[in-house]
């Protein structure tokens, strides 16, 4: 089997390899909004009238249902992608989002980081694609990689 691949930094003109990177094996994201009937209907009512926002709700849902062209993308991320709201979400994905809503948060052997903030989904405008580009970029950033299958030997 292959080693754990590596992240490289540059320092002046060469490349230096630097701790072995992470494998995400799944993305997390947290809608700002409660799962609840009462919580999901507050947060539909809201953003109809300008008082809720949720800039990850705006990259994976229409007015009513999931984008169809998510669902399509979703096939092509190389890792899960789950979603969840504040009051369903994993207690340790919780942890890592620390009240910050929406977020996107990385699962990967050491635990979970933090990928997109608020900000960051927000600077999205509800394009997908700029998504995907942000967590490339924010994964890169942080040294993270695409769990892939190892080659048997």
């Amino acid at each position: 089997m292959r080693g754990a691949p590596t992240s490289t930094r540059a320092i002046g003109n060469a490349e230096v390899m630097t701790a072995p990177a992470r494998r995400i094996t799944r993305l997390i994201g947290v809608y700002d909004a409660d799962h609840t009937l009462r919580g999901e209907l507050a947060y539909w009512i809201g953003a109809r009238l300008g008082r809720r926002h949720c800039s990850l709700c705006d990259i994976t849902h229409s007015s009513v249902r999931v984008r169809p062209e998510w669902k399509a993308r979703l096939a092509d991320l190389p890792t899960p992608f789950d979603t969840y709201h504040r009051d369903d979400q994993p207690d340790a994905v919780r942890a890592a989002a620390n009240g910050a809503y929406p977020i996107l948060v990385a699962e990967h052997a050491d635990g979970h980081q933090v990928l997109l903030a608020p900000a960051d989904l927000d600077a999205c405008g509800g394009s997908i694609d700029r998504l995907v580009e942000a967590v490339e970029r924010s994964a890169s950033r942080l040294g993270l990689v695409w769990a892939t299958p190892d080659a048997t030997s």
